[in-house]
């Protein structure tokens, strides 16, 4: 069946209508909510969203065949994808508070409830290989009859792919200081560094060290030799160099997704993609820096936020709900503010083969 855009045309641009707050350090449930989880409730609001292995249930006469929804009806398929770095410093807010809020919305159901999304650890956050990402998470999203299905029944249903790309960094605050890229395990550890791997390929590289050659690479050859030789602070002078290398690493992984899941998808899918940063901290729960957001579409890669020139960022510590607060900004810049970026690329014509037969889609 010829796929008619029309409501997901009128989602997208709602979705790219509001403004996200780009840049304070946040608590995380503030974030996930008032950014991830609202932005894909406009993606999908008003359609049937299809989550849960038993609504494509096809079991004939099996009991459970009675839960399978009706496809006739205009519906969204939705799937996600996590990366976040596998360091287990990160691992309580990332398992815990980003898995109940927007994973269990958003991410696929297994048979016994639990969410099926796709997680990947690489060290530093942002991604290993976007297009292994992009693959690997839609492939596993529908297969062939499946897709034949639901295509067919439904001339407006679509797929929306979610990734959420984090890195993070540690804080540990003093009396009068701030020191960003190191924290405690528990308030009777040892400060150390966080993210071990973005620290310590800026402070000591070494050329046979994969990840180390991961990171400069994402980094960009001129980031890489400014941040480690100049670095950068905040207006009051704390250094905020691990933070602005972990926020370049994150945001160039999600645009690099974002090209992928343009090779990856036909006209009936949608992906968006977000780019957060966890500051990991002791004293208090974790806070979550955001960075930017983007989607695959129609031909055009939309994205808002944060870029990837390490010389424009910047920052300050303002005092919010009677904490200390990192503000990052870009060339002094933060919240709504930053401007749309869209590159256009060709899409894809879906195309399925059943057994000797092949179907356009």
């Amino acid at each position: 069946m010829p796929f008619d855009p029309s409501a997901a045309e009128v989602r997208h641009r709602r979705l790219w209508s509001l403004p996200a707050a780009f840049g304070m350090e946040r608590n995380s449930l503030f974030i996930y909510l008032n950014e991830f989880v609202r932005d894909r409730y406009v993606l999908v609001n008003g359609l049937q969203l299809l989550r849960d292995e038993l609504q494509i249930a096809s079991l004939g006469d099996h009991p459970l065949g009675v839960c399978a929804t009706d496809l006739t009806q205009p519906s969204v398929m939705t799937t996600l994808a996590h990366t976040h770095c596998g360091d287990r410093i990160h691992q309580n807010e990332a398992k815990h508070v980003y898995e109940q809020v927007v994973a269990h919305r958003f991410a696929f159901l297994s048979e016994i409830g639990g969410a099926k999304l796709e997680s990947f650890t690489p060290a530093g956050g942002g991604v290993d290989d976007p297009a292994t990402l992009a693959h690997v998470t839609s492939a596993h999203q529908m297969d062939a009859r499946l897709r034949e299905r639901f295509y067919s029944a439904n001339d407006q249903s679509y797929v929306l792919v979610n990734v959420d790309l984090q890195s993070h960094v540690g804080r540990e605050d003093e009396t009068d200081e701030i020191h960003f890229g190191r924290t405690r395990e528990t308030p009777w550890r040892e400060p150390r560094a966080a993210c071990g791997a973005i620290v310590g390929a800026l402070r000591g590289f070494h050329e046979k060290n994969a990840v180390h050659r991961r990171l400069r690479n994402q980094l960009g050859k001129d980031n890489y030799a400014f941040l480690a030789d100049e670095g950068v602070k905040t207006a009051e002078g704390y250094d905020i160099t691990p933070v602005v290398a972990a926020a370049i690493v994150v945001v160039r992984g999600m645009e690099q997704t974002l090209e992928a899941f343009a090779h990856e998808l036909d006209e009936r899918g949608l992906a968006h993609a977000t780019a957060s940063l966890t500051v990991n901290r002791v004293s208090l729960d974790d806070t979550v820096v955001y960075l930017a957001r983007g989607t695959s579409f129609a031909g055009e890669i939309r994205v808002q936020g944060f870029g990837t020139d390490a010389t424009r960022y910047g920052g300050r510590i303002v005092t919010h709900d009677g904490d200390r607060r990192l503000v990052l900004t870009y060339d002094g810049d933060c919240g709504a503010v930053f401007p749309q970026r869209v590159t256009p690329y060709a899409v894809r014509r879906g195309e399925l083969v059943l057994g000797e037969e092949v179907i356009d889609i």
